[in-house]
């Protein structure tokens, strides 16, 4: 972890979070993270006829979504190639949608390159073995509390939340809160709602 266990904590609605690790946040204006099991629970359906189906939550949704809304790109880089990942990115108006890559790193270099953005910008997110390399290169590293205990060793932040059950929710609002979009307690700065 590059967090150190000393510096000011923040009360947030998701506990006390690291005011350095929120500072680094402020400056992200990429999201990039992986598919399965990261934003969703991992499990992969098959019917008889050749159907492949993913439960992707709508509160991560709303998450992407308040991100892109606020003009912070996202980014999905996953190493399997689906049509409903496809279709559910661009509900959220995603438009970076790398799949079926092995070079997660390279991906990421590409999105950063065609965006004029450097790594620093990034914060990645993610639960398993490949997606290391995204991790090597980006400013901040986040995953899900049920990832592989490898992955957990490197990430900035490690969510309340499991994998397609509020995880990526969760680092969106972090960003929110550390950009004064959202308050503290979650709630919009705003009170647009």
């Amino acid at each position: 972890m590059k967090s150190t266990n000393n510096d000011l904590k923040i009360n947030t609605c998701y506990g006390k979070i690291s005011a350095e690790l929120l500072s680094r946040l402020s400056s992200i204006k990429l999201l990039a993270f992986d598919v399965d099991g990261s934003i969703t629970d991992g499990g992969i359906y098959y019917d008889n006829e050749h159907v492949e189906l993913k439960r992707f939550n709508t509160r991560d949704g709303f998450g992407i979504a308040a991100l892109r809304k606020e003009n912070i790109e996202c980014a999905v880089i996953t190493g399997r190639s689906a049509n409903l990942t496809v279709r559910r990115m661009q509900d959220l108006h995603v438009e970076h949608i790398v799949q079926g890559e092995g070079s997660k790193d390279e991906a990421l270099n590409r999105i950063c390159q065609s965006l004029g953005i450097s790594t620093d910008e990034v914060v990645c997110f993610g639960d398993d073995l490949n997606d290391m390399p995204m991790f090597r290169i980006a400013s901040v590293c986040a995953c899900p509390c049920d990832a592989h205990p490898f992955i957990k060793q490197y990430a900035d932040y490690v969510t309340q939340n499991r994998a397609g059950y509020g995880a990526m929710r969760e680092l969106c609002d972090l960003i929110l809160i550390s950009k004064g979009i959202l308050n503290a307690d979650g709630g919009y700065a705003d009170e647009r709602y």
